[in-house]
């Protein structure tokens, strides 16, 4: 259960940050609510995750799904460049969550 809770976490972590790009410096009262909530239930999943899992797991894991996720949501609704570069880098993103799942 505490993974479903860390993935859970990483997806609103995503949500979050799009938020904050809607939210144009937390000036529009909409997006800027929608990040805070995103950001609180986040936080809160990760904190149950990590009743079990190991800390540096969990917090990386955590963390790659957000930024792996944000760079693809990036590309998707922001037209942010994609380059064989940021594809592989954002690879290797998911193979070190990937890794850290395995070993966990």
């Amino acid at each position: 259960m505490a993974w479903l809770y860390l993935v859970l976490a990483g997806l609103l972590e995503i949500g979050w940050s799009v938020g904050l790009k809607y939210s144009e410096g937390l000036t529009r009262l909409v997006p800027s609510m929608v990040t805070a909530v995103c950001i609180t239930i986040s936080v809160t999943l990760l904190g149950i995750a990590l009743r079990t899992l190991p800390l540096g797991t969990g917090y990386a894991v955590w963390v790659g799904i957000g930024a792996a996720g944000t760079a693809i949501a990036g590309v998707i609704l922001f037209d942010d460049p994609l380059t064989a570069a940021r594809i592989a880098c954002i690879g290797l993103i998911v193979a070190g969550v990937a890794g850290l799942k395995i070993v966990a």
